[in-house]
């Protein structure tokens, strides 16, 4: 059993409740859609063909998962048979003279048709157009009738047709193409098994390009005027391909890997087997390439997903995080293969972050649980971000040789198979012998993570360091689970240095396991620094309270990247001059990028002249991310003085889309301020919108930066106006929805274009794209006024995707506490209250007159 620590913020909304995979009827052997699909009047027709194996003689009956979809007629053996169709679930009924035993296998035919569905199948109106999937979590329902959950397993194929010059990708290997008139026909067929999430189709005029890995095809598939960034996007590949064929132990087990870039995806990519499909977006032009990681973290992530996820598939949702968690991890791990372990560490350190921002701003929850409402809920930072934290800490508790040998005996054992948490537990404990079920309790089984409050003194009486650990997360409770107490083994680092300057680092292995140790550590000399967790491999928070040459000697020579950045954040909450003086020499002298951006973040917080100084000369640092942060940092001072810095970026630019957007932006910061001579905000709203006339580039960034900085300048009714027009349909997709984010930061409950600003995020609210649907709702969250309860409670009424109905459900509690609970807000949630009771009841009514309209209309055959 386990037990979530209650944090402020609890995961379980109300209406959540435990989900469990259904009965299984019998095995789905093969899955066959023939399709047909009109992309411009956004309709598809055909066949889907079951192959089940029943698990016993007595099934009479089969429900399968179907949502929105017209079904014309019902055959099992070629036989017509009787079925009811409620809209969401289509039963058949199976006639006894079938003679059904565990030997045979049933042929299921569904014909059946969708126009214009909701999920599952996306038109996107381009040009030419496009069509593409998406059956993560429970969507392939939308698009086909199945059971729709991730423990079935089977093989597939999909014959598609479509009007020339479209191409359709699909799963596995390609059979056949041929023309039929005005229509070409791709027919694809996987020979390995996998669930119907992994289900995937693709539609569009692509440019093709080829690349192979052992013989295998490996393709790319990119909008024909994004040809010239595919290569430089994609082109890695097969080098990752290989890599993680040899980490994992098992070679790309698939016929072929195809890469699809389409617009308008609701994800940054999907895993779909052998066919990963991409978001356009994450396609690089030249000037991009040299500052944007993020896709080549995207296409590593999507590839592991091959192993973890395909290959290896999640029984149930609630164990998502194996292969989401890995999935991330193996962003570290290619950065550690292809650029070095410093570069993976600091990558670490964003996604422990990442986490760290939800589990203090949402909630917090175990990483494994099967309660909630709807299954795309878990796919958060707790999934991806921690279960990649948890991985590098088995990492670390089993050291390389066994971690590899565990994991790579978890892949070969559950090839082609489903697996649990459990079975993870017993591959590692099969191949290393170790248990590791107490670090499992402790981390993925209920939420959290140890505070640990570390304080260093030196005894030079008695030549003993101090050390006292404090777990501050500590709550009330008779048991270390009650209680939130961690248990763990922290390595120590006692740093030395030598009159040349060699560095060496004593480890001493600490047990923590209550809420206080103070440790006394006998040393032959005072150490120079003293490294708490050196290597920074345990998931945790720590503050640090030491001397200031001890962190000064740690900022300068821990080997490891992190205790430089952890000794960097721990000066700075000193802020003094001396301080400054340090930070600023580190950020001319660090050799690692990382360090210096988060050296220049910290300057930021020391508002002294000396620190702007320092920044200044980081503005000429060669990474474009020192550049970006120091900017960020300058813009904080909100000074002339800062405006006179960020001026020449702004108007001139710079080599990076990020340093010029953070310019932009940072000049409207500095504005709004209205420091004194200048700027002067009408001229800075100048030079904003001629940066929003004529700055168009990559995904918008820089016209990005430009609007953000448009919306500080609030007071001016021109500039809110200038945001408003952003948000218009015509302007494209990346920049509108900016815009739409950034009515949020311009609408406080007092501003006195607060109206306009509200009835234009009510008008937004209708537009169906999830994009735009999660911006307006980004925008509301922000802004403390009652009316924009009752936006919020129809964007959650209207919308189909589980993950903004919980970002509406949080936006309202926010917003209601942010209110308060006087007779206004009293007045307007029993208005409310009445308006969701009479919706109810109009639902309910329209419901019950389409299902009676339905079963009159049913298509049934008697058996």
């Amino acid at each position: 059993m386990s037990l979530d620590i209650p944090s402020a913020k609890s995961f379980f909304l109300r209406g959540a409740r435990p989900h469990y995979n259904p009965d299984r009827p019998g095995r789905v052997e093969h899955i066959f859609l023939d399709l047909t699909l009109d992309l411009e009047a956004q309709t598809c027709w055909g066949q889907c063909h079951i192959h089940l194996r029943p698990l016993h003689t007595q099934l009479r009956h089969l429900r399968l998962n179907a949502v929105g979809q017209q079904i014309k007629g019902v055959t099992v053996q070629h036989q017509p048979q009787t079925f009811y169709y409620d809209g969401e679930f289509l039963d058949i009924s199976l006639n006894e003279h079938l003679g059904i035993t565990p030997d045979q296998v049933l042929l299921i035919t569904i014909d059946y048709c969708l126009e214009k569905p909701q999920r599952g199948l996306y038109f996107v109106p381009t040009h030419p157009p496009q069509a593409w999937t998406q059956g993560e979590d429970e969507d392939s329902r939308y698009w086909f009738p199945c059971l729709d959950y991730p423990g079935q397993l089977a093989t597939s194929e999909i014959r598609a047709r479509v009007r020339q010059p479209l191409q359709a990708i699909s799963n596995g290997e390609l059979r056949a193409c041929y023309n039929e008139g005005e229509w070409q026909v791709f027919h694809w067929y996987q020979p390995q098994v996998h669930p119907t999430y992994l289900m995937t189709l693709a539609v569009g005029d692509f440019a093709v390009f080829d690349d192979q890995w052992q013989g295998k095809p490996v393709t790319y598939y990119v909008p024909k005027e994004r040809a010239a960034d595919a290569r430089r996007t994609l082109g890695k590949t097969p080098k990752m391909i290989d890599f993680f064929s040899r980490i994992y132990g098992y070679p790309y087990p698939y016929p072929k890997y195809a890469q699809v870039c389409v617009a308008d995806f609701i994800f940054g990519g999907m895993e779909n087997t052998s066919t990963t499909l991409l978001t356009d977006r994450c396609l690089l032009d030249e000037r991009a390439a040299a500052e944007d990681f993020r896709s080549e973290s995207l296409v590593a992530h999507e590839l592991a997903h091959q192993w973890f996820g395909d290959l290896v598939v999640i029984k149930h949702w609630s164990h998502a995080w194996i292969k989401e968690g890995m999935a991330s991890y193996a962003e570290v791990l290619w950065f550690e293969e292809e650029y070095g372990p410093d570069f993976a560490a600091y990558y670490r350190l964003g996604e422990l972050r990442n986490y760290l921002s939800e589990d203090s701003d949402r909630y917090r929850r175990p990483m494994v649980t099967h309660v909630y409402r709807d299954a795309i809920e878990l796919y958060d930072r707790h999934l991806y971000e921690k279960g990649a934290c948890v991985y590098h800490m088995i990492r670390q508790e089993l050291g390389e040789e066994l971690f590899w040998k565990a994991i790579q005996t978890f892949v070969q054992t559950y090839a082609h198979q489903t697996v649990e948490t459990v079975d993870l537990l017993r591959a590692i404990e099969t191949a290393t012998g170790r248990n590791l079920l107490p670090l499992f309790d402790q981390y993925v089984f209920r939420g959290g993570h140890p505070d640990f409050h570390v304080s260093y003194r030196w005894e030079a009486a008695d030549q003993l360091a101090v050390l006292t650990v404090k777990q501050q997360q500590v709550t009330e409770g008779l048991t270390p689970l009650e209680r939130n107490l961690f248990d763990l083994r922290i390595p120590v680092g006692i740093g030395s240095v030598d009159e040349q300057g060699q560095v060496s680092v004593k480890m001493i292995p600490l047990r923590i396991h209550e809420p206080e140790h103070t440790f006394y550590l006998p040393l032959p000399q005072q150490p120079s620094f003293v490294s708490f967790d050196a290597g920074n491999h345990t998931l945790k928070t720590v503050t640090l309270e030491y001397p200031l040459p001890e962190l000064k000697a740690q900022l300068q020579h821990d080997p490891d990247v992190l205790g430089r950045i952890q000794a960097a954040i721990a000066l700075g909450k000193k802020g003094n001059l001396e301080v400054v003086q340090t930070l600023a020499e580190a950020l001319q002298r660090q050799p690692f990028w990382g360090v210096r951006r988060e050296i220049a973040k910290v300057l930021g917080t020391i508002q002294l002249d000396q620190s702007l100084e320092a920044l200044k000369l980081a503005l000429a640092d060669d990474h474009p991310h020192v550049r970006a942060a120091a900017v960020e940092a300058i813009a904080g001072f909100k000074s002339a003085k800062a405006y006179e810095l960020l001026k020449p970026i702004a108007k001139h630019g710079d080599p990076s889309y990020g340093v010029e957007a953070a310019a932009l932006k940072g000049i409207g910061v500095i504005a709004a301020a209205k420091p004194q001579p200048k700027p002067k905000p009408e001229k800075v709203l100048k030079r904003l919108r001629k940066a929003l006339e004529t700055r168009q580039g990559w995904n918008e960034v820089v016209r990005c930066g430009a609007i953000a900085g448009v919306g500080q300048l609030k007071e001016m009714p021109e500039a809110v106006n200038l945001v408003l027009d952003y948000t218009a349909t015509s302007v494209p997709q990346p920049l509108r929805l900016a815009a739409i984010r950034t009515l949020g930061t311009i609408g406080d409950r007092h501003h006195p274009q607060l109206q306009q600003i509200l009835e234009r995020l009510e008008q937004l609210s209708h537009e169906r794209f999830f994009f735009t649907q999660m911006a307006v709702v980004q925008a509301l969250n922000q802004i403390d006024h009652p009316r924009v309860l009752n936006i919020l409670q129809q964007v959650g009424d209207r919308t189909t995707d589980g993950r903004i109905k919980r970002f509406v459900d949080e936006s309202i509690a926010k917003v209601q506490k942010a209110i308060g609970s006087d007779d206004r807000l009293k007045s307007l949630e029993t208005t409310l209250s009445e308006l969701q009771k009479e919706n109810q009841t109009l639902k309910s009514r329209l419901e019950e007159l389409e299902a009676r309209t339905k079963a009159t209309n049913q298509e049934s055959v008697p058996s």
